[in-house]
């Protein structure tokens, strides 16, 4: 015989949760720091960090995950723009 349980009782974050939080964070870093320094190498993995990010989440992070979306790419750009006005190696 088994006791139903209340529907007071929820559950946790998940590790699968708290790692795209992580992924979502390490993505927006790496994205910053790419505007300054070769953008190709650091900014095209920072995007694919926060759509993997993205794609884990569904829940207390999903707005992280999509700002880091966003802003990794706009991050890319902009390094991608800074490094071809000034004449500063992609890679």
């Amino acid at each position: 015989m088994s006791v139903p349980q209340p529907e007071s009782v929820g559950r946790g974050e998940g590790a699968a949760e708290f790692l795209a939080g992580f992924l979502a964070a390490a993505a927006l870093t790496a994205g910053a720091i790419a505007v300054a320094y070769h953008p190709v190498r650091l900014g095209a993995p920072a995007i694919v960090l926060a759509l993997v990010a993205a794609g884990m989440t569904r829940g207390r992070h999903e707005r992280l995950a999509r700002f880091a979306v966003f802003g990794t790419t706009l991050c890319w750009i902009a390094g991608m723009i800074l490094a071809v006005l000034t004449r500063n190696p992609l890679w």
